[in-house]
């Protein structure tokens, strides 16, 4: 398993697989027929193509290639490639617009790109367990909690990292929370969070609590929708749910930032197991691979920064998992705002009730994490392709 890094990436908006990622292989490709090619031509495959226009797709791999030569985007949502739905084929092309380099590769969700049949992940494995499960006995076994058995494996400079990750969260937060006006996409979708803010100063504490993390979950989802700088947790269309739940926690119940890394640690470590044992991609399994780890990994963070058992805490991140099972991603005309930014919000506070939930037993229950996960990869296999960012059914065919 690889580092929680590669859960925990910063980055621009709106979407890590269809975004980042497209920008990351356009990038890769340039860089390796730069001085070559005279133009390129980008074929988008399947749910790439379906949703890559409101999801600025052909804008992220046009700055990229543009640089170097001319380049043309081919859009083929209608052809799924068997590796994965978000497929991507670059041709370098001379003088004579005669291809030159080919390379196929896939956007498999979290930024990240992938070859067909190579491993899902791409860098070290620095982990020797994969299952919540094994961990969670190894830390039982030796009186540790989650984010020691990150810092065992990972070093000390995971540390550095996510401070400078915490640094983004805080300041998406801080900005999206000031912006007002409409974000772009042509739905005409006003920023909400800065109302929401205000709004919750009116409440007794118990509503302005809620309310808060309402506005701050709003804020981080605003501002990936709007394409500014956010980091991945564990995607773009769910960054806003940990940073709120922290953000709120640090703000409310004034948790030091030492805390706050070790909870971003615990909930990354969530994140991994499931990116390693499942996946991430709304594409491949629905947004019950973005939202529903989301709501785990704060809820995990949360029973963290309570004093959780690591029982309690795996407890606190399956049901935010388990009560997200068969959620599917279906964004209105593409973009990552109708569901999107909502569900962000009302996820933040389901992550803060499984904690609370957890926090009242003594963290035994029936179904484990693992189990969750198995359930939730079987599950978005069987989800149809309608219901999985290709904007062909459910909410995104309401006009």
């Amino acid at each position: 398993m690889e580092s929680i890094r590669q859960i925990y990436k910063i980055g621009h908006g709106p979407s890590s697989s269809h975004t980042m990622g497209p920008q990351k292989a356009a990038t890769i490709f340039g860089e390796r027929t730069s001085g070559k090619a005279a133009a390129y031509r980008v074929t988008l495959y399947g749910a790439l193509a379906a949703t890559g226009r409101g999801h600025l797709t052909d804008q992220a791999i046009l700055k990229a290639l543009t640089a170097i030569a001319p380049a043309e985007i081919v859009w083929e949502p209608d052809t799924v490639l068997p590796f994965h739905t978000n497929g991507m084929k670059f041709e370098a092309l001379d003088k004579n617009n005669k291809t030159f380099d080919t390379w196929t590769v896939y956007s498999i969700g979290g930024g990240d790109i992938v070859e067909e049949g190579q491993p899902r992940t791409s860098s070290e494995s620095i982990y020797p367990l994969t299952k919540i499960k094994d961990i969670q006995a190894e830390c039982e076994k030796n009186g540790t909690s989650y984010w020691e058995y990150v810092d065992k494996y990972e070093g000390a400079g995971i540390w550095d990292y996510l401070h400078h990750v915490w640094e983004v969260m805080k300041a998406a937060v801080e900005r999206g929370i000031e912006a007002e006006g409409v974000l772009p996409g042509g739905l005409g979708v006003r920023r909400k969070a800065v109302s929401y803010y205000v709004h919750a100063e009116g409440y007794n504490q118990s509503l302005k609590s809620r309310g808060l993390v309402y506005a701050y979950a709003l804020a981080v989802s605003e501002e990936n929708a709007s394409g500014g700088e956010i980091v991945t947790a564990p995607t773009c269309g769910s960054c806003g749910i940990v940073p709120a739940v922290l953000y709120h926690l640090h703000k409310s119940k004034g948790f030091s930032e030492q805390r706050i890394l070790r909870a971003l640690a615990t909930a990354g470590l969530f994140g991994n197991v499931v990116k390693h044992n499942a996946s991430v991609s709304g594409a491949e399994v629905g947004c019950q691979g973005e939202v529903g780890v989301a709501c785990a990994m704060a809820a995990a963070a949360a029973s963290q920064l309570f004093g959780g058992t690591v029982a309690q805490i795996e407890y606190s991140a399956e049901m935010g998992l388990e009560h997200h099972l068969g959620l599917t991603c279906d964004p209105v005309c593409g973009l990552v705002q109708i569901p999107c930014i909502e569900r962000n919000a009302y996820a933040a506070a389901r992550a803060l009730d499984a904690n609370l939930y957890a926090a009242f037993s003594d963290g035994r229950h029936s179904v484990d994490f693992d189990r969750i996960v198995e359930v939730m990869k079987q599950t978005g296999h069987d989800i149809p392709s309608l219901y999985k960012e290709t904007a062909k059914g459910g909410l995104a065919v309401i006009q």
